[in-house]
């Protein structure tokens, strides 16, 4: 049965870290304009209106921590989903609820923890962990088969799951369920909730985490169809450690040979190679199914990519969570042979005599 058509998708590329979407910040709190980095008498003058007897409050912690691990206002902010001075605001609660003594050095570079600052850290820490583990056991209970479940993904699994999002034959996500893929190089925390699960080439070595393999992908080289250049498309130089990098590279070293392009995603190297730039490594399942490209190896052993699903065992039986693992797990049963490269491609039509 086709996906459900109220089933909505949402792709957000991030470089580092999610946006912290915790609603009890924003529901409470109206951002205004970013502005300037709050130094000096306005940062003082901000302070001064906050008592220093003020009860504790989470999200004051939060934003701590923010500007801890990112050392400004401004990453904080962005990391958050808050404006500068709003950060500004509840920094400042939050050093009154101590007295008042500020606990960062505001350098010209950013904020860096001081020694009052540094104390705090361990505790803050585990007041979070606590909190948050309170959150994913609050979202394991609810009955609800309806919200949006954020899947940390690579761009392979990117590409596989949002190219096959309606395309399933079997039965599809719930339609009260929202995917939101977040591609990253680093998996995101699954503790930290920035994200649900994940569908990752390498798993974790530790956490508290249940992992199970999905499934793998299987690459080979592909190029233009009719095209004879020799020239290669590959990734760029930082990451060289890519197994698809060196196995080009262990290519070009015993053949020789160019390297038309580097490009640091496989969106920009399948650009190239449809256009006649080059040769290059694809998943089978992108490659295969493209007809302006044309397969010149079988399917390549060495740089198949194993996948896995991995998820905080806190979150692993939450009916959204559990609702999601299901859909990517049968659509890795059902497009096996299109992930291993053996699905027959159409022939070609004959040009007219």
């Amino acid at each position: 049965m086709p996906l459900a058509s109220s089933t909505s998708l949402v792709i957000r590329y991030l470089a580092a870290h999610r946006q912290n979407q915790d609603m009890a910040i924003q529901d409470r709190i109206t951002s205004a304009p970013d502005e300037a980095v709050i130094f000096g008498e306005e940062f003082r003058r901000d302070r001064r209106v906050v008592p220093a007897t003020g009860s504790l409050d989470w999200d004051d912690v939060r934003v701590f921590l923010a500007v801890a691990r990112h050392g400004s206002l401004r990453a904080a902010g962005r990391a958050l989903g808050l404006s500068q001075p709003t950060i500004g605001r509840r920094l400042a609660a939050f050093e009154a609820t101590f007295g008042g003594p500020t606990l960062f050095d505001r350098l010209p570079e950013g904020l860096r923890l001081n020694a009052a600052g540094e104390a705090l850290l361990p505790a803050a820490e585990q007041l979070e962990n606590s909190a948050l583990a309170l959150e994913r056991r609050r979202a394991a209970a609810s009955p609800a088969l309806c919200g949006t479940v954020r899947v940390s993904v690579g761009e392979w699994a990117a590409s596989f799951l949002a190219r096959y999002l309606a395309g399933t034959s079997g039965a599809g996500l719930p339609s009260g369920i929202t995917l939101e893929l977040v591609e990253t190089q680093q998996t995101a925390n699954l503790a930290r909730r920035e994200a649900d699960l994940a569908l990752r080439h390498h798993p974790p070595e530790n956490g508290d985490l249940y992992v199970t393999k999905a499934g793998v992908f299987a690459c080979a080289v592909y190029r233009q169809s009719g095209a004879e250049s020799a020239a290669w498309v590959t990734y760029t130089e930082e990451q060289a450690h890519y197994p698809t990098a060196r196995w080009v590279q262990e290519r070009l070293r015993q053949a020789g040979g160019t390297v038309a392009l580097r490009a640091s995603n496989m969106p920009m190297q399948l650009a190239a190679i449809r256009a006649g730039a080059g040769r290059g490594v694809l998943p089978c399942f992108i490659g295969d199914a493209d007809a302006l490209l044309e397969r010149i190896t079988p399917p390549v052993p060495e740089i198949a990519a194993e996948y896995w699903i991995i998820v905080h065992r806190d979150l692993r039986r939450a009916v959204c969570v559990r609702a999601v693992i299901d859909w990517i797990r049968r659509l890795f049963d059902e497009r096996q042979h299109e992930l291993a490269g053996t699905t027959p491609r159409p022939a070609k039509p004959q040009a007219a005599e």
